[in-house]
């Protein structure tokens, strides 16, 4: 059906149907991010896994969606919402089924990735229909339901992973997709028309730009992984990853044709300290999403089920804090905001720094509770105020900029945080015969090491503001 026999059938509330048709199909992609950390024990028992090759389960999601994510405008440009969408979820489905069925753990990667590119390309699409479908008046509204399923869904995720993976095993949290990815084909063909372009003039994709991006950051992240295993390899990986991250910063410097990521931006400093706060934010928040629940079953012998629900009260906590926050932020300067998150956030992971095995399952909640109150803080604030005095032609990159640093560092968090436990992990085993809890051990100092990372992000976000005016 076309678009005119769509919107006279649902009349006003047709824009809500497309809304809830792409929001369903972006929270099983969010399910499917953060639902497997809970199953990274069992994953890397059945495939022999240590922590520096276990945490590529994550990582290869997150590095997919980095970079799929700056191919929607042209997908959705070139084949309209319906198709692109369609063939999203459509990979999505696939890789949930067939990574359940996986008989070794290359095949295993290979899935996790396909799930990512799925989850790229929808992630921005709910806020594109806002704001093409939704008048001034709505769009506060729908952004407010939308990101109450978002950020509800990585509570929930874990809790029903964990549950999971204890009564059935490691395989069944791949399947966890297949209803919603189900229900939302139905809707497709119900809600959505077959041809339906809602970005008339998108950018051309950067085919080159992105080429560059994605060998320095794979070149990267395998250079980090292979830093204790052949420091050769790593050091030359490492150049390479160095050296074509320079030449994509030149080339969108001085390419004629529309960059991925418009350099005059970072002429902002509100804006640059935003992404360094988005970048080191992403690396302490998806470090500690990975290590929270393979650390409550590695070190603190919980059950998968345990595991997982520890993340719910605080996911609960994050959903109602960020609405408050968001109303706190047209009051009160954003950087300030932004500090305040991050000094929370802090607390929290220097809090689980200092757990033993005394430490009573209340208060682990308690503690992931303050962190996700921090996080709500964060959230609305960081954007407000990286965005804030930009010339009005840079919004649509300076909002694409962020949410890659954000997710950029994300990838090389999760990796930092499995290579990082897997090295004291091996230096605590030699003070084994001491009576040393060397797992419990481990997982402290690699706390520590995220509680740093966001206390560097609170020094950034306090420089997040524009340079003040000098008087005429």
């Amino acid at each position: 059906m076309t678009l005119e026999v769509l919107r006279t059938r649902y009349g006003e509330r047709y824009k809500w149907l497309v809304l809830l048709t792409c929001m369903i199909g972006n929270i099983a992609a969010t399910l499917s991010a953060t639902i497997v950390n809970v199953a990274i024990p069992d994953l890397s028992h059945y495939f022999t896994l240590g922590q520096e090759r276990a945490q590529w389960v994550s990582t290869s999601f997150m590095l997919a969606m980095t970079l799929s994510m700056l191919t929607t405008p042209w997908l959705l440009q070139r084949f309209g919402l319906r198709r692109t969408y369609t063939g999203a979820v459509s990979l999505l489905l696939l890789g949930g089924v067939v990574g359940g069925f996986s008989v070794n753990y290359p095949m295993l990667l290979s899935m996790r990735v396909l799930e990512g590119l799925a989850a790229g390309v929808m992630q921005p699409i709910p806020a594109i229909v806002i704001l093409r479908a939704f008048a001034a008046e709505e769009q506060g509204k729908a952004m407010g339901i939308f990101g109450f399923g978002v950020v509800l869904t990585p509570a929930i995720g874990p809790s029903v992973g964990g549950f999971l993976v204890e009564l059935f095993g490691w395989r069944s949290i791949f399947f966890v997709v297949v209803p919603p990815c189900l229900l939302v084909f139905y809707m497709i063909r119900r809600f959505l028309p077959l041809y339906s372009q809602i970005l008339e003039h998108a950018k051309p994709l950067d085919w080159k730009g992105l080429l560059l991006i994605g060998i320095s950051i794979i070149s990267l992240l395998n250079g980090l992984v292979e830093l204790r295993a052949d420091l050769q390899q790593a050091l030359l990986l490492l150049l390479l990853g160095v050296g074509s991250f320079t030449a994509f910063i030149v080339y969108q410097l001085r390419t004629r044709h529309e960059p991925l990521v418009n350099m005059a931006l970072f002429g902002y400093r509100q804006f640059a300290m935003g992404a360094l706060v988005a970048f080191i934010y992403g690396m302490g928040l998806f470090g500690s999403t990975y290590l929270l629940p393979v650390y409550l079953q590695v070190a603190l012998h919980y059950a998968p089920s345990q595991a997982g629900l520890v993340l719910l009260p605080a996911g609960i906590v994050l959903a109602l804090t960020i609405p408050l926050a968001g109303r706190l932020a047209d009051r009160y300067p954003p950087n300030v905001l932004v500090v305040i998150g991050l000094g929370l956030l802090t607390a929290s992971f220097v809090l689980m720094a200092n757990g033993s095995s005394a430490t009573s399952y209340l208060l682990l909640m308690a503690w992931a509770v303050i962190g996700r109150i921090g996080l709500g803080f964060v959230l609305p604030a960081l954007s407000l105020g990286a965005m804030r005095g930009l010339d009005i032609k840079l919004i649509a990159q300076g909002v694409s900029a962020l949410n890659f640093a954000r997710q950029l560092g994300g990838a090389m968090g999760v990796s930092l945080v499995g290579i990082v436990l897997e090295w004291r992990i091996t230096v605590h085993e030699a003070r084994q015969a001491l009576g040393t809890d060397n797992h419990r051990n481990a997982f402290n100092e690699t706390f520590f090491l995220v509680a740093i990372l966001c206390a560097i992000a609170v020094v950034a976000a306090w420089y997040m503001r524009a340079k003040p005016q000098p008087a005429e």
